[in-house]
């Protein structure tokens, strides 16, 4: 069995969350040969890995969201047919798309990218969609915009595609449409694995960001849902991490019969007899963060509510522990805040392994403003640690357990952005050595139960068995 994973923006080049599921993925299934398509941002991204590759990995292709046009010139120019037309005008409208069509056409024609967008056909197309529902905005404006929209589409349609006996996708979006594309072309199965809604933190995204208002903040949003539909109309087998992540696939269109949940898992068994604390740690109460420091992992929330808490338990101490190079603006501006602060004892470690300092914390926070369901607070569980995190996607299960799960709170619940309640929730903790244990187990008693490796070794080696064999 050869399968083909696909993944925008992570793995190989990104360390933690997703990248981290998908090595583990790929280690844990060594009789498997794997394929990666990772999809980045352009060429300057190209082999540059943060991981050393599983010896079952064959090779890994690339697809870039910006790129040159490689095509002769001779061979550039393209000419929609009737039902080539037809088919790109449906995918521009979102009325009945027939992809295949459109497949076939990225498969089949050389052609430039940038000609199709500046060409004839898709001037007419754009200029229809404006005339039936965007007439009040400047026409210049929206076909830029229109323009900015499918060429990161079309540069993904044009990506050769490696063969494979299942193509698993770790989104939808761009690689669902890949997948979905594969399936055409080769016969291929398709499982689609969601840790987050895709569509969902692309419109969440897209709602704060300032490069783009008004009616075209709706375009974009569009613009993913179409994606999303086209990978789970095509999807042999879809899973989501937790249940109310399988409840918003099939609001967005995902047929419940396709779906499953299929949870993390760690190795909880790794965890056993890590270093405790030691005559460095004596006098001071710890307080860890296992994450990328990015905006999305709101850091900066973290600081701020650690310094309140400092002033009424003066122990503690915050290690902020992962990469700082992902986002080195963003990174800055956080070690420039505890500066400014005044804040003393904050450790920013930078990349570690978490084995080496999680028995040192005496808990741990995850301050996201969006999430699946992280591993940090498996990881932490499988330390013995409680965890302090803001209500995001299956925080609220992890921390106080799903409907049919009776071993009590492991953590604390805060929502996000909320400096007071995350302070007060850092000082409960520290003030309460007892509570403190006591949640520590219950995390333990969790992870052990529901969130092992083994047990999502054994549902992914079904979902692969069934997935290929069903016809």
């Amino acid at each position: 069995m050869k399968v083909c994973i696909v993944a925008e923006g992570c793995y190989p080049y990104v360390v933690g969350g997703v990248s981290g599921w998908i090595n583990s993925m790929i280690k844990t299934f060594n009789d498997i040969d794997f394929i990666v398509l990772a999809i980045i941002s352009d060429r300057s991204q190209s082999g540059k890995f943060k991981y050393e590759l599983p010896s079952n990995v064959e090779a890994v292709y690339e697809a870039y969201l910006e790129d040159y046009c490689w095509e002769d010139k001779k061979n550039r120019k393209i000419k929609l047919d009737r039902k080539q037309y037809k088919s790109m005008r449906s995918m521009i409208l979102g009325e009945d798309i027939e992809w295949d069509v459109l497949f076939d056409l990225f498969i089949k024609k050389r052609f430039s990218v940038d000609d199709l967008l500046m060409g004839e056909d898709f001037l007419r197309i754009t200029e229809e969609v404006y005339d039936r529902r965007y007439s009040q905005i400047p026409f210049s404006d929206f076909l830029w915009t229109m323009r900015s929209i499918y060429l990161p589409l079309f540069l993904m349609m044009k990506t050769d595609l490696p063969k494979a006996d299942i193509y698993h996708c770790v989104a939808t979006g761009y690689a669902g449409v890949l997948g979905s594309m594969a399936k055409h072309k080769y016969g291929c199965k398709l499982i689609i694995s969601e840790h987050g809604i895709y569509t969902r933190e692309r419109e969440e995204e897209i709602l704060k960001a300032s490069w783009v208002s008004g009616v075209y903040k709706n375009i974009w949003i569009e613009q993913f849902r179409k994606m999303s539909k086209v990978a789970y109309d095509n999807a042999d087998k879809v899973t989501a991490l937790y249940g109310h992540a399988r409840e918003l696939q099939t609001e967005l269109g995902c047929s419940i019969e396709k779906t499953s949940i299929t949870p993390n898992g760690i190795d909880v068994d790794s965890f056993w007899g890590i270093s405790g604390k030691g005559p460095e740690d004596e006098g001071y109460i710890n307080v860890g963060a296992v994450l990328r420091v990015t905006p999305i992992k709101d850091v900066k929330t973290m600081i701020r509510s650690f310094a309140f808490a400092k002033e009424k338990v003066p122990s503690l101490k915050l290690w902020i522990m992962g990469p700082l190079d992902e986002d080195e603006e963003y990174a800055s501006e956080c070690v420039q805040l505890v500066e400014m602060l005044g804040l003393k004892d904050v450790e920013f470690t930078g990349r570690i392994n978490v084995k080496d300092y999680l028995g040192r914390m005496d808990f741990t926070l995850l301050t996201s403003i969006s999430e699946g369901q992280p591993l940090s607070i498996l990881e932490s569980y499988a330390a013995h640690k409680p965890v302090i995190a803001t209500d995001v996607g299956n925080c609220r299960e992890l921390i106080y357990g799903e409907k049919d799960d009776k071993l009590g709170e492991s953590g604390i619940l805060t929502h996000i952005m909320n400096v007071q309640e995350l302070s007060d929730a850092i000082v409960k903790l520290a003030e309460d050595e007892q509570l403190r244990n006591s949640m520590g187990e219950t995390g333990f008693a969790r992870v052990n139960k529901y969130y092992r490796l083994d047990q999502m070794r054994e549902k992914y080696r079904l979902l692969y068995d069934n997935t290929m064999w069903d016809e």
